[in-house]
């Protein structure tokens, strides 16, 4: 990416508007800051033992910055950069990275889960208004017992 946005910046882009010359400007900065989230949130990821829900989130976020990638590359190409091989070979290597990205993700464990009440990351057949069993359990979220007075 930073070779990307380094040609652009240095290359001498003719601007029909003044506006075009902030467009590229902002597709640059957000080249740059979603080639920085995609992974992080892998990472943020990658601990097997984290929640399904937490795991999906991040995955969101990872599609969303790869998909921008795309949209910004094809910004800087409307408006004028001329070094098109380096975007026809991000978006080969974004493909690849969509086929392994969907394979990850489907080896997320959707039963470790706790209920996601705004409805967007739980597991099949679980919806964000389902009973928690785990609050039918006899103690409360400090983990002792509601009864338990001798600490």
């Amino acid at each position: 990416m930073d070779h990307i946005v380094k040609i652009a910046e240095n290359s001498e882009i003719e601007f029909e508007e003044e506006f075009e010359e902030d467009m590229i400007k902002y597709n640059l900065e957000s080249l740059i800051e979603n080639s920085l989230i995609i992974p992080a949130k892998i990472a943020g990821a990658g601990d097997e033992d984290m929640l399904y829900d937490i795991k999906m989130e991040n995955a969101a976020i990872i599609r969303q910055a790869a998909r921008e990638l795309i949209t910004d590359s094809r910004g800087l190409q409307m408006h004028g950069y001329k070094d098109i091989e380096y975007l026809d070979l991000l978006r080969k290597e974004i493909e690849v990275f969509r086929v392994l990205f969907a394979e990850w993700v489907k080896t997320f464990d959707c039963w470790n889960y706790i209920i996601d009440r705004w409805g967007l990351f739980n597991p099949p057949g679980i919806n964000y208004d389902d009973h928690d069993p785990d609050n039918d359990l006899p103690f409360n979220d400090n983990g002792f017992d509601d009864n338990d007075t001798d600490l």
